[in-house]
């Protein structure tokens, strides 16, 4: 029907071509951006996720340049740390050199002075961006809390939309060669935990440092006299004989033990001729030898019960003394007696000498008594464990079974209640081994000595033995970060100390092999850079193709897309025009 009023089919045509030109507008906006989703209206959920993806790949590029400054870094640490091996080698070289006997060992220090300073210019000179791996500045190298470099390796978004920046670390302990408070590869370790409050001992290396033995304990023998023999001794008459009287485990009175003090054994001793010819028929009565003499002696005290003996003497060499006869108390503490003395007493004769027998005596200390000199001492940091150094001991009384013993910085910590693992004074001293031991020895006495010294002792109401079954200290004494470097490179002196050259020639071998595996822990580090870089450029990549999945046009597409729009442009065009048309063919009906 057509109508006057209005044309529907323009309207029509109108709408179609608005619709037409709405999809061509929105298809050349695809075709020119190249993208299908460029705005959130296009589609909200995958905008959204391209938005920040493309954010994301962002962040991997700026770590990817990140990698590139800590690869440089790591780079220019390995090429200082793999010279610095190469000297090192050259170093020992010349220390070996320096063994051979007629060397002019100045010159060859002239030429290791040289490769210090070779070193040092090397530790130097390796520093990239304001870095410095071989030479540092740690407060405590030692703690890996704070001793960590870092590079940035990866960044990640994790499911819960929270995002993070990682680094890799490298615990600089494991490269400086030289750091300001020491404890570097080519420097002494500043935890050297010394005499451990006075538990250990120390002497001196050819090198001028100091070592630290496994043991300090306190030991004694048996009560014993000495004489010069002098004979020979002839028993050519019935009536001939050597007489003295014998005693034995008599307390000592420097001791200062508590109540009574005991007299000891006393036993007379008589030598004739049977008790000659009881040792021995063939001397027919005549001891010609100081051996002869020792065993006649020897019978005769223990033929007539006395507890004491004869023997040898020995010097420090492990050498038999000629013409030396010692005198000693058995210490039979079967017969009750506790303390450690022999004593002759009366000795006369009738015959022609006693052999050089006369009266004599000695005693024997109470071994149960221990001095420390105390020291301060620290218990360290160890890397990243909480616990730091553990010093472990055995300790004994009295050849009682060794019963062990460890402590370490937190032990230290919470029972002295700090938080530096120091040991300050000869007080924190005694509270430390009570703690340990006190339970096992409840007769030991722990006690200080004027604030200086710490003093280990039995109870003498308890423990009245003295001599050779008397005995205290420890052994086995471990510390768990030793052995650890005592000197420092740079003062190495084969002209100084030319004894010390194999000592010298095993610490560089020790320094060499540290200087290896800080090499080895940059190389790793190289290794490991270089993978973080490749991934990051093809989570790069990656990222960009999820990105172009999900908002990229499809060019062909929209292009035959564009083309059939146009056309149907064009064709919603003409169908307005006809419809527009419409009404003067209407008006041509009524001749107008």
């Amino acid at each position: 029907m057509s109508s006057i009023i209005t044309n529907g089919s323009s309207i029509v045509a109108l709408q179609t071509l608005r619709a037409v030109n709405a999809n061509l507008t929105s298809t050349q906006q695809n075709v020119a951006s190249g993208l299908r989703v460029s705005k959130a209206s296009d589609n909200a959920a995958y905008w959204s996720i391209a938005t920040t993806m493309r954010s994301d790949s962002r962040a991997v590029s700026a770590v990817s340049d990140a990698l590139s400054i800590g690869a440089a870094k790591v780079d220019t640490a390995y090429a200082g740390m793999d010279a610095v091996v190469d000297v090192l080698g050259a170093f020992k070289a010349k220390l070996v050199a320096a063994k051979e006997d007629g060397v002019d060992k100045a010159k060859i220090q002239t030429d290791l002075d040289q490769l210090k300073k070779q070193v040092v210019s090397i530790a130097n000179a390796a520093s990239f961006s304001g870095e410095n791996w071989l030479n540092t500045d740690v407060a405590d190298i030692i703690d890996n809390e704070n001793n960590s470099a870092s590079v940035v390796s990866s960044f990640t978004r994790n499911s819960n939309g929270t995002v993070a920046v990682n680094q890799t670390d490298i615990h600089l302990s494991k490269t400086s060669l030289f750091n300001s408070t020491g404890g570097g590869i080519l420097q002494h370790d500043p935890r050297d935990m010394e005499s451990i409050g006075g538990m250990r001992l120390g002497y001196y290396q050819l090198d001028g440092t100091t070592d630290w033995s496994s043991s300090n304990t306190n030991w004694t023998r048996e009560a014993r006299f000495a004489f010069d023999f002098s004979g020979p001794i002839t028993f050519d008459d019935p009536g001939d004989e050597i007489s003295f009287n014998v005693t034995v485990d008599a307390d000592n009175p420097a001791d200062n033990l508590p109540g009574a003090q005991e007299a000891g054994k006393q036993t007379p001793i008589t030598i004739n001729r049977a008790t000659v010819d009881a040792v021995d028929p063939s001397l027919n009565g005549v001891i010609s030898t100081y051996q002869q003499y020792i065993r006649v002696l020897d019978y005769a005290l223990g033929a007539a019960g006395s507890d004491a003996s004869a023997s040898e003497v020995w010097d420090y060499e492990n050498k038999v003394i000629p013409d030396r006869i010692a005198i000693s108390t058995n210490e039979n503490r079967a017969n009750g007696l506790n303390g450690s003395y022999v004593q002759v007493s009366g000795a006369s004769n009738t015959t022609d000498t006693r052999g050089g027998l006369v009266d004599n005596s000695a005693y024997s200390p109470r071994a149960s008594t221990l001095n420390l000199y105390f020291q301060g001492f620290q218990d360290f940091k160890d890397g990243g464990s909480a616990e730091g150094v553990t010093v472990s001991f055995d300790f004994s009384v009295n050849g009682a079974a060794r019963k062990s013993y460890s402590f370490d910085r937190k032990y230290v910590n919470d029972l002295l209640g700090k938080d530096t693992g120091l040991v300050e004074t000869a007080d924190e001293m005694v509270t430390v081994l009570q703690s340990l031991m006190s339970a096992d020895w409840p007769d030991l006495i722990i006690e200080s000595n004027s604030g200086t010294n710490v003093t280990l002792r039995t109870d003498p109401n308890v423990d009245r033995r003295a001599g050779s079954d008397t005995s205290i200290g420890f052994t086995s004494i471990n510390v768990s970060i030793e052995p650890i470097p005592k000197l420092d490179f740079l003062d190495i002196d084969v002209a100084q100390f030319p004894d010390a050259t194999d000592s010298y020639i095993e610490y560089i071998e020790s320094a060499s092999r540290r200087a290896i595996e800080g090499a080895s822990v940059l190389g790793a580090l190289q290794s490991r850079i270089d993978m973080q870089t490749e991934f990051a450029a093809r989570m790069i990549s990656t990222i960009d193709s999820g990105v172009g999945r999900l908002v990229d046009a499809d060019m062909e597409e929209e292009s035959s897309r564009l083309a059939a729009q146009q056309t149907q442009q064009q064709l919603a065009i003409q169908s307005l025009s006809i419809a527009n048309n419409m009404p003067q063919s209407v008006l041509s009906l009524f001749g107008g």
